[in-house]
């Protein structure tokens, strides 16, 4: 079984996050699930983000950072949205992760490094017409860390929502939440 590391998005650590922590856990894997915003969780997607921005991106994944330490080599590394830059930055830059899920976001690679680590399996998911994944880059780094990572998958579902898969949110989409969650206990299972 799989330990993860998985990191809340812009909207905090809401229901729908211990939600899909608490699924990975009912299939046999550990989730540590960190919350970045010192409880905080936001209504709506422009609050979280003018929170993050007020506390700083960089700070926030130097709070990714440090929720690492201590725990053991051969994590996966696993992030929602906002979230995905500490999973990113630590599936590119700790040594001994075992894979990534960076679920609603993607950075290009070059943000924590030269090029992926061959060694670390990845899945990117989200949706294909999302106005922030689609709309603001994400899909096009996917797209580049996919063509050069040995191990990497991009999951595209239809649709225009973001934070799709989190059930406690407007966006919620059941039937791309359940594939993805599918997809996401296939890899855990592999890795």
């Amino acid at each position: 079984m799989a330990e993860v590391l998985l990191f809340h998005h812009a909207y905090g650590l809401t229901p729908g996050v211990r939600a899909f922590a608490d699924t990975l856990r009912a299939a046999g894997h550990t989730v540590h699930l960190p919350d970045l915003y010192d409880g905080r969780v936001f209504d709506t997607l422009a609050g979280g983000i003018a929170h993050a921005q007020e506390v700083g991106f960089g700070t926030l994944i130097e709070r990714g950072r440090a929720a690492a330490e201590g725990l053991p080599a051969g994590l996966v590394l696993a992030g929602y949205s906002l979230g995905v830059m500490s999973a990113q930055m630590l599936a590119q830059t700790r040594a001994g992760a075992k894979g990534a899920l960076l679920i609603e976001g993607c950075a290009p690679v070059s943000e924590f490094g030269d090029a992926w680590p061959g060694e670390v399996p990845v899945q990117v998911h989200g949706m294909e017409s999302d106005p922030v994944f689609a709309g603001e880059g994400d899909l096009d780094a996917a797209r580049a860390l996919v063509e050069s990572a040995p191990d990497a998958q991009l999951f595209l579902y239809a649709g225009d929502r973001h934070v799709f898969a989190d059930p406690s949110l407007p966006g919620y989409d059941e039937r791309a939440a359940a594939l993805l969650t599918e997809r996401v206990l296939a890899f855990l299972g592999r890795v």
